[in-house]
């Protein structure tokens, strides 16, 4: 599996020039017709086997669709104009800013599931169950289904059959973040980040509201599983709803914080209707693991406080030894582990804040996307998107904005009016895009989907700026060095006896073997007598195969 994430309403964006805190009017908004089937084909092409469109469900924004029916929101509860994607306003919706025409959302999402499998590739989106946005009112909840909070207890800080969990008697104050706010909330809500008081301050996430799964966080008597919490059958009764729609994946937004018991109770109940969805979740908790995996039913795991972590340190000057730490914390459950160098909460790789330049990333996505994982890239980051304008309230931060109305330079150059043509590329450009294809197109062979996986660093201790390790299955041997160094090295590289003897291969005196990622054909020493002297380009790598 290799995942390109998309923030949905940025792809399309067209527009040069685009303001500082700028309306939907005044910047534009991409839509979900800008994934056309030349786009979708483009992505294919890429190597890229499921699509994570960021951000369909309908959302606190201040902008106003109040003529179609949408309640409009007080804008002091909504981050950035066009709002966060993660402060859920009608979960049973599609966002009305994706669609060309706003009445008919939930038909063009339904086109775009059509037209996104018609490309060979599936379909991810989001699911939040964690908190929603302030205001969350649903106008598109089928017959019979009570809206969340509608039947609660505001009496008492917690009951297990409350959506929500209260501060009684006291109002929400905003003073901590805004000078002044017409927003009235009696009682208040508990802020979805688990700050349980009425004063949230401006780093809370104060647009959002704690949903309630049956832990007594207030008062500290733990879980209230039984009867089954309101909350879980809403949410059960969500998923269901979309995998309806025909998806393929849920991305699970900040998973941990949501009892590993609700995810026992429902994955499975989701999957015995479609038992090829899937399901990701955002957790950083290595100690929990594998409850989400084993007892939460989670295909994959973010590989965030491992690989990602370690990958950048060592593209920063951390040693390459730290790397086998890594794979091997998480060796049993390697293949749930998705790895990623990108996404929306992370900073560009290109950003002043990380690593500058674009190329200097290419050893991390050699280790990462052929380690025996699922890999995931966010959209521009195959360009070297920079993340380094200033779009409103994000900021310049060096990440793309999920709050703001606003076009991504290496996109809208690399769609160029929908031609896809590269004309208004930078030859840079084009060669990282052109190198990103090769990687993830070699993802898809058997060898590496199905190939075992080899480190070589402890038999090569000396290796402190590239990293080594084979991938092999019966039949196919690649070997993969990773240079992590700003200039272009030659290393001996010392292969094992217990690696032949693991990999069932004879060893030779020789052997020809092609660099897959230039075609370059070589000669080497094949044997655990002679090491292998390999020369490997500055921030790049080799994948000698046979």
């Amino acid at each position: 599996m290799t995942v390109y994430q998309v923030f949905t309403r940025l792809f399309g964006a067209d527009k040069d020039g685009c303001i500082p805190f700028g309306t939907k009017e005044q910047n534009g908004c991409g839509t979900m017709q800008d994934f056309t089937a030349k786009a979708l084909e483009q992505i294919r092409g890429l190597g890229c086997t499921h699509i994570w469109y960021t951000g369909i469900i309908e959302h606190a924004s201040k902008t106003d669709y109040s003529a179609i029916g949408i309640a409009a929101d007080n804008t002091d509860v909504v981050k950035g104009e066009a709002g966060s994607p993660y402060a859920i306003r009608d979960y049973y919706d599609v966002d009305p800013d994706l669609a060309k025409d706003p009445k008919k959302r939930i038909r063009e999402f339904e086109l775009l599931v059509e037209r996104t499998h018609k490309a060979g590739l599936k379909v991810i989106i989001d699911f939040v169950p964690n908190h929603v946005a302030r205001q969350y009112h649903s106008d598109a909840k089928p017959i019979g289904v009570r809206d969340l909070g509608q039947d609660d207890d505001k009496t008492c800080s917690f009951s297990p059959d409350n959506n929500f969990y209260y501060i009684p008697s006291e109002a929400l104050h905003l003073d901590n973040i805004l000078s002044s706010s017409s927003y009235r909330e009696v009682p208040a809500k508990a802020t979805g980040n688990d700050n349980f008081s009425s004063w949230p301050g401006r780093n809370d996430w104060y647009e959002t509201v704690k949903l309630n799964y049956g832990i007594d966080y207030p008062g500290g008597s733990g879980g209230h599983f039984s009867p089954t919490p309101d909350t879980w059958h809403k949410m059960l009764h969500i998923l269901l709803y979309w995998a309806g729609k025909g998806i393929d994946g849920f991305r699970c937004d900040m998973a941990e914080m949501v009892p590993v018991e609700f995810w026992e109770w429902a994955l499975p109940q989701v999957k015995a209707q479609r038992p090829d969805i899937i399901f990701i979740a955002e957790v950083y908790n290595p100690a929990r693991y594998r409850d989400y995996i084993h007892r939460g039913h989670f295909d994959y795991l973010y590989d965030k406080v491992g690989l990602y972590d370690t990958l950048l340190a060592v593209s920063r000057g951390q040693s390459a030894q730290s790397i086998t730490a890594c794979w091997q914390a998480v060796d049993d459950i390697r293949r749930h582990m998705l790895n990623f160098l990108e996404n929306h909460d992370e900073q560009r790789l290109a950003s002043d804040f990380l690593l500058s330049e674009a190329e200097k990333a290419l050893p991390a996505l050699l280790v990462s996307s052929f380690m025996p994982s699922p890999f995931m890239l966010y959209f521009g980051q195959e360009l070297g998107e920079r993340g380094m304008d200033a779009e409103g309230f994000s900021g310049r931060d060096g990440r793309t904005t999920i709050f703001d109305y606003w076009s991504v330079p290496t996109i809208r150059r690399w769609r160029n009016k929908e031609k896809y043509d590269g004309k208004l590329l930078s030859d840079k450009e084009l060669s990282l895009r052109s190198t990103y294809q090769r990687i993830l197109l070699l993802r898809e062979q058997a060898a590496w989907a199905e190939g075992e996986f080899f480190d070589l660093m402890y038999c090569n201790q000396h290796l402190h700026r590239q990293y080594a390790f084979v991938r092999h299955t019966k039949g196919h041997f690649a070997l993969i060095v990773a240079n992590f160094s700003d200039r272009e090295e030659t290393v001996a590289l010392n292969l094992p006896e217990h690696l032949f003897k693991h990999a069932g291969i004879k060893e030779k005196a020789r052997t020809a073997l092609t660099d897959a990622l230039t075609d370059k054909k070589l000669t080497l020493p094949f044997n655990s007598s002679q090491p292998v002297s390999v020369t490997i380009p500055a921030h790049f790598g080799v994948v000698l195969a046979r």
